[in-house]
């Protein structure tokens, strides 16, 4: 920053002046040197105020071709770098001298010669203005011409002349007269400097003045006794006048201590007062309950039975824990309590009271009273609630149980002792089974569909027997079946061939019957499907024809007892939740939540549930489409505390949205691979809902590149692209398509391990989001630089498009984070990519990568590769490194890699300092006006280490201006392809 804009931000401080030498103190004659003798003449005169002093006077104006000659002392020059001469002097007017002639001046010129010691005698230094250095031609601002009878009436004028930068040991002044009637009344040579000053807290030594009189010399300054820096460096300049300016910096009194005078002394502040950080404000009176034992207390102690948080600020009062909540009062509905209470009579002088529930069971032949197991349901929840009301179910019949309420504050687990509580004891009442939660379809026909079914969590007696509730679904409710079994599986016969049917089943104590379960949607076999089935079979039997009817009969029965078994393998709108048998062993298919009539019941089969008080939020680290993202832990009861990632629902949400947010958690609980995060689990049944995940050390992979730009190995790199390909294969296999494959949504480790995250389907749902990353196509948001053409297109998102979208995940990686297609706008991305264009390979990125990522690129989806193609292309490569030395050369033809087509034609520009504008890379032109690089030919040569060269650090300004010149190059190719 130029200091020079700043000189009037300070009030000048008026400089101190060293004076060298001063005529007006002479007490006899000065003796300076005259050449010629007949010139100047030392005699006795007077000041302006009448004080006798010694001067020295010339008026030899009637003799022409004058020049006389006065020389000073010799005058140590101190610590000065430029020195100054203050002359005061009158000279007579020329016009007021009788017949004058015409070689008469009225000005004098001044000298000086430096030297290291006093050597000048009559005849050295020379009476010439070589070697003598000039400093100025000096006139009178006012001449004198009156004369009365007491001599004449002289007009003393005062001129200020400087000169430097000065380096001897001393000097010497010259006065020239050449033809002026004058008298050099008094002269005074001193330099300035800058007195020591107490400026913003800090202490300024005395600094001399610089060698020129625009230069300002800088000066560090001190921090006042307990004061501390608060922007450095702490500086303020010396100018020529000796003036302080331009303040940069300052200090502040520490914690526990405050300004006084004038800000130049820090004190402590006195007992009973505090000043909790450091800055200009105030020592502050202790807040109540508080007290401080010495001077300059950054805080004020507690006093005994009161605290204070970590959160809370340090003026806050000390607080105390709440008294006991009051008028506890309890309902018993079979095995459900609702429990309502008051708030405590004192709440500590908080404002932040929540009550804990503690549930313990008694009775039931176990002695004493133990903990409720984790069945036992709290809504909104058992800890941390704001109010006085709690609903408690899922308890178990005919017990005794016994409930304190406790209430707690923000210190009460500082204070020595236990929350206070009020208790109430309840018997629960005999109550029915709760609700079957999972229904499995084990197999089907065309006329028949067999169930199975969990027991249900809390039985609360012996299971009687099951009714199974079923009907078609294109018929009203009204007109269910219902079927009882004494087992937990259930063949229902008798059903139509290829129609959908509604099922739900509920438990029955000798309490009666328990809810129902949700609905679940399940169909038979079509007579094509049964037929189709079998005759896959029919060769086996043709084939086995010699071993007669008797075998014949069995492969038959064989066969239908196998359809029967293994009829499931048929997909259908509903039947996709069911497990698939490939080639002899299980595997594992994804099942759409949204499939489910009720999204919750995705959530309670494939995520864990987890109580409230296991989890532990630390610290807000980022905003999710939904609510924050934060960092905690989780401990689980019997395991050991984890580190985890916490996504949290927004207050005020719609159902949708909730079930949209927890429509992740359904298909992230499905997954278990590692380079897939991992779900811990969910909070459902209190506030906030959120989804708990592994927690991911180095964040995004976009912006951890971006931070260790050039800091990796390409092995290392491409081991990270490996496990991106591993997750994605596994997803493949699972029949996941992820359609939204980019660097911002894959998370990596303290290990530079890489997974797939961000399963949310809602943004391809909705088009409401502000998101510029994702562009309106077909009815909902798609993120084009990342997707296949035919996705942007048509909607057709299959395996193949998350290929496309890996080998832009494949270039962001190579290119450390840089955004894909860079300035183009989405509309240029997709006529670009219409057009046969595709992404140049990053710097230095192999040939054997970019040939990959092209291969992801083509535009015929079914020539893409398979992710497990690329994983075991990726292994090769990190068994092979001498693969991955190559480098890819500029490609020709239709098959231009996409360079930046933002920018014009480099022909429309007429200089280079257009086309550098152009790029928004204008502040590099006189680089390349100083490397000669002032033509379009000599640029299009130009490689890495040339921009280099010119002083372009920026790595991404290198690849910019770097990959514009690829262009220029390429196009200047086409051009002269086409001129031959």
């Amino acid at each position: 920053m130029d200091v020079l804009c700043f000189l009037w931000m300070l009030p000048a401080v008026l400089g101190v002046e060293e004076v060298l030498m001063d005529s007006t103190t002479a007490t006899a004659e000065l003796g300076w040197t005259i050449y010629p003798s007949l010139g100047w003449e030392e005699v006795s005169g007077y000041d302006e105020n009448l004080n006798t002093i010694r001067t020295y006077q010339v008026c030899n104006v009637f003799d022409t071709s004058q020049n006389n000659w006065l020389r000073t002392s010799f005058i140590r020059r101190g610590g000065a770098q430029r020195v100054h001469v203050e002359i005061k002097f009158s000279v007579r007017d020329c016009s007021s001298i009788p017949n004058v002639p015409g070689s008469c001046k009225e000005t004098f010129n001044l000298y000086y010669y430096e030297v290291d010691s006093d050597i000048a005698n009559k005849m050295f230094p020379a009476w010439m203005e070589n070697p003598w250095i000039k400093v100025d031609t000096i006139a009178a601002d006012e001449s004198f011409s009156q004369v009365d009878l007491g001599g004449r009436v002289m007009k003393i004028n005062t001129e200020v002349r400087s000169f430097g930068p000065v380096s001897r040991k001393g000097f010497y002044l010259a006065f020239q007269d050449y033809g002026a009637c004058m008298s050099l009344i008094a002269v005074r040579t001193f330099y300035r400097k800058c007195p020591r000053v107490i400026k913003n807290g800090a202490v300024f030594p005395e600094t001399l003045t610089g060698a020129e009189s625009t230069s300002l010399v800088a000066a560090r300054g001190t921090c006042i006794r307990n004061g501390e820096e608060v922007d450095v460096p702490i500086k303020l300049y010396c100018n020529g006048d000796g003036e302080w300016m331009v303040p940069i910096g300052r200090c502040v009194c520490k914690a526990g201590y405050e300004a006084l005078e004038n800000g130049t002394v820090c004190k402590a502040c006195p007992s009973g007062f505090f000043k909790a950080a450091q800055g200009e404000h105030l020592c502050q009176k202790c807040p109540i309950n508080s007290r401080t034992i010495n001077e300059g207390a950054t805080s004020c102690i507690c006093h005994n039975g009161y605290y204070r948080t970590d959160s809370d600020p340090p003026q806050m009062p000390c607080t105390t824990i709440p008294t006991s909540p009051q008028n506890v009062i309890s309902i018993v509905n079979e095995t459900s309590l609702m429990l309502e209470w008051s708030a405590p009579r004192e709440n500590g002088g908080r404002d932040d009271v929540v009550y804990n529930i503690i549930c313990k069971s008694c009775g039931g032949g176990r002695g004493a009273c133990t903990r409720c197991g984790d069945n036992v349901q709290f809504v909104p929840r058992q800890l941390g609630l704001t109010d006085t009301r709690v609903h408690i179910s899922d308890l178990l019949a005919h017990t005794q149980y016994t409930f304190e309420i406790q209430a707690v504050n923000g210190v009460s687990d500082q204070s020595v002792y236990s929350p206070r509580f009020s208790s109430v004891n309840i018997t629960t009442n005999q109550a029915a089974p709760s609700v079957v939660s999972i229904i499995h379809q084990v197999s089907r026909t065309v006329d028949s569909i067999t169930l199975s079914w969990s027991q249900p969590d809390q039985p609360n007696g012996v299971i009687l027997d099951y009714e199974v509730q079923f009907y078609e679904k294109s018929l009203a409710e009204f007109n269910s079946s219902t079927l009882r079994s004494q087992t937990n599986t259930a063949v229902i016969r008798g059903l139509k061939a290829g129609t959908i049917y509604v099922f739900q089943v509920r438990a029955r104590t000798v309490a009666g019957f328990g809810r129902c379960s949700g609905k679940m949607y399940f169909q038979t076999m079509t007579e094509e499907e049964f037929n189709s089935s079998l005759q896959e079979k029919l060769p086996l039997i043709i084939g086995s024809s010699a071993a007669g009817v008797v075998f014949l009969i069995a492969v038959v029965v064989f066969i239908i007892v196998c359809n029967r078994r293994g009829s499931d393998r048929t997909d259908s709108e509903y039947t996709d939740k069911l497990q698939h048998y490939t080639s002899g062993h299980r595997m594992k298919i994804y099942i759409d939540p949204f499939t489910y009539e009720d999204p919750n019941e995705a959530v309670r089969e494939f995520a864990k549930e987890i109580d409230m008080s296991c989890v532990k939020i630390e610290q807000v680290i980022g905003a999710g489409e939904f609510g924050e993202v934060c960092s905690g832990n989780l401990k689980l009861p019997g395991k050991r505390e984890i580190l985890v990632a916490i996504k949290t629902l927004k207050s005020g949400y719609t159902e949708k949205q909730r079930r949209d947010f927890l429509s992740e958690a359904s298909i992230m609980g499905q997954f278990d691979h590692p380079n897939i995060i991992h779900l811990e689990g969910v909070v459902t049944k209190s506030c906030p809902v959120m989804i708990i995940t592994e927690f991911m050390e180095n964040g995004s992979l976009d912006s951890f590149l971006r931070q260790n730009d050039g800091q990796f190995t390409v092995i290392q790199l491409v081991g990270m692209m490996r496990g991106i390909a591993a997750g994605m294969k596994y997803l493949c296999d699972m029949n996941y398509v992820h359609r939204d494959l980019a660097a911002r949504n894959i998370l990596v480790n303290s290990n530079l391990v890489c997974k797939v995250s961000d399963f949310g389907l809602s943004r391809f749902l909705e088009d409401d989001t502000s998101d510029p990353t994702y562009t309106s196509a077909l009815g909902g948001k798609i993120p084009i630089r990342w997707t296949a053409p035919e996705a942007i297109q048509y909607r057709k998102f299959t395996s193949s498009s998350d290929v496309w979208s890996y080998g832009i995940v494949m270039w962001e990686v190579m290119s450390y984070g840089e955004r894909p297609y860079w300035d183009m706008s989405n509309q240029d991305v997709i006529n670009a990519i219409e057009q046969d264009y595709r992404l140049p390979p990053p710097m230095d990125c192999p040939n054997a990568l970019h040939q990959l990522m092209l291969d992801c690129w083509q535009k015929d989806r079914n020539n893409r590769p398979k992710f497990s193609q690329i994983v075991n292309t990726l292994d090769k490569m990190i068994r092979n490194p001498s693969s991955l030395k190559a480098t890819t050369p500029l490609s020709s033809g239709v098959h231009l890699p996409l360079l930046d087509r933002t920018a014009p034609d480099f022909s429309s520009f007429s200089t280079v300092d257009e086309w550098l504008e152009a790029i928004k890379m204008g502040q590099y032109k006189e680089n390349f006006a100083n490397s000669d690089y002032t033509s379009f030919d000599s640029v299009s040569q130009m490689t890495m280490d040339d921009i280099l060269r010119i002083g372009v650090t920026l790595a991404g300004h290198q690849k910019k201006i770097f990959n514009s010149v690829q262009m220029m190059r390429a196009q200047m190719n086409q051009i002269q392809s086409v001129e031959v």
